[in-house]
């Protein structure tokens, strides 16, 4: 008989700290995660302390410094190269308008396959004259040769999802990255799918800016964020909101003004605003570290190991799988169906079935542009991808 491995052994004593894993296939990280017990556990300490005398301040400074610590070390970067955002959102604002953007620029987006808010950031800046040059996609992937093609001397930044949150593909960052390295543009990218959940190296794939929020792969909850800017860029942005964190007075208190001439705070750290969202950076703080033990290489590698099981299963079921048989382009997505601009339903009344009976027996997944996603993270297991094809397989007969 064979012995677990020390892999195996480490994922499934990850998944127990999982209650909404006792009862629920939960394949919906791509929308949000589920909190593991030790972090609800970090909030509810937090809130105690908050209720009973009122909190100690030091020590929510101290886990917010831990918080940006542990992030950059997932990514491979510098503590003073992350800040803090309360959502994605925010984060692809902070660089647009960072970037000080004049009339006859340019940016490069594939409208097709990115969030909303990857287009709208953009499009806002039409009103000074800067030019949004979209893409088109190529067979539901992200169109790299065409994105490095539309490169030319006003061009200011490039920004592309890491995996698009429908169909589910991954974008080559590492092409991506070195083009615009190479031709001195930033290059920004929406980690919304990957952070947390595939291995990320800021410095490999010579990525300028991230972007990403701590309800999805990073395990926390909703209304914050992280924004990497590499140092080389975050020196040369002008913050379109300042604030008394994103000022260098050293170790002056929080409240001190100092004699009005002022000098950003270093690298990223000149976009902190106010107060943080302290209870949910101590979630944050706490995912972080289970994420780190486990490492993003581990946690790649089994994730990818359930999408291409889960993805080959529906296609010996002869059910259209996005992408065909698995391969590179998979992550941790795997979408059914035929894509449309529908977020309600599918294009097929089969499907709309399956979505309600997955849910009625107990699996979370999500409907994105007509297709049905299924979204795995560390805490999922063979057994999981087993049940979903299994009631896929009686349902559809």
């Amino acid at each position: 008989m064979n012995k677990p491995t020390a892999d195996f052994e480490v994922i499934t004593a990850f998944r127990e700290d999982f209650p909404a894993l006792k009862d629920y296939a939960y394949m919906d990280v791509a929308a949000r995660g589920v909190p593991s017990a030790t972090t609800r556990a970090v909030l509810y300490a937090h809130m105690d302390a908050r209720t009973e005398n009122g909190g100690d301040k030091e020590a929510m400074f101290a886990t917010i410094e831990s918080a940006r610590g542990r992030f950059a070390e997932l990514i491979n970067a510098q503590a003073d190269e992350v800040t803090f955002t309360k959502n994605i959102s925010e984060g692809l604002n902070m660089v647009a308008t960072g970037l000080n953007l004049k009339a006859g620029d340019n940016v490069i987006v594939c409208a097709d396959l990115e969030h909303p808010n990857n287009v709208y950031a953009w499009l806002n800046l039409q009103r000074d004259g800067v030019e949004v040059r979209m893409v088109k996609a190529v067979n539901n992937a992200m169109p790299v040769d065409a994105m490095i093609a539309r490169i030319d001397e006003r061009t200011r930044c490039v920004t592309a999802s890491t995996v698009s949150f429908a169909p589910g593909f991954r974008t080559d960052v590492d092409r991506l990255g070195t083009a615009c390295c190479e031709r001195g543009v930033c290059f920004l990218v929406d980690a919304a799918q990957s952070a947390g959940i595939l291995h990320t190296d800021v410095l490999a794939s010579k990525i300028d800016a991230l972007t990403t929020s701590t309800q999805k792969g990073l395990l926390a909850d909703y209304g914050m964020g992280f924004l990497y800017v590499r140092r080389a860029w975050a020196e040369k942005m002008q913050p379109a909101y300042l604030a008394r964190f994103g000022v260098d007075l050293g170790d002056a208190h929080e409240a001190s003004l100092g004699d009005l001439s002022f000098k950003y705070a270093q690298g990223a750290r000149r976009f902190d605003l106010g107060n943080y969202n302290f209870g949910n950076a101590a979630m944050v703080d706490a995912s972080l570290k289970q994420i780190l033990e486990i490492g993003t290489r581990r946690i790649e590698a089994h994730v990818c190991k359930l999408s291409h099981a889960l993805a080959q299963g529906f296609v010996d079921m002869g059910v259209p799988v996005a992408g065909g048989k698995p391969g590179p382009h998979l992550a941790g997505i795997v979408t059914v169906g035929t894509m449309s601009a529908n977020h309600y339903g599918t294009e097929d009344e089969r499907f709309d079935k399956l979505y309600k009976h997955l849910g009625e027996n107990k699996v979370r997944l999500s409907i994105r542009r007509g297709l049905l996603r299924f979204s795995l993270h560390a805490y999922n297991n063979m057994a999981d991808v087993e049940r979903v094809l299994g009631l896929s397989r009686k349902f559809l007969g």
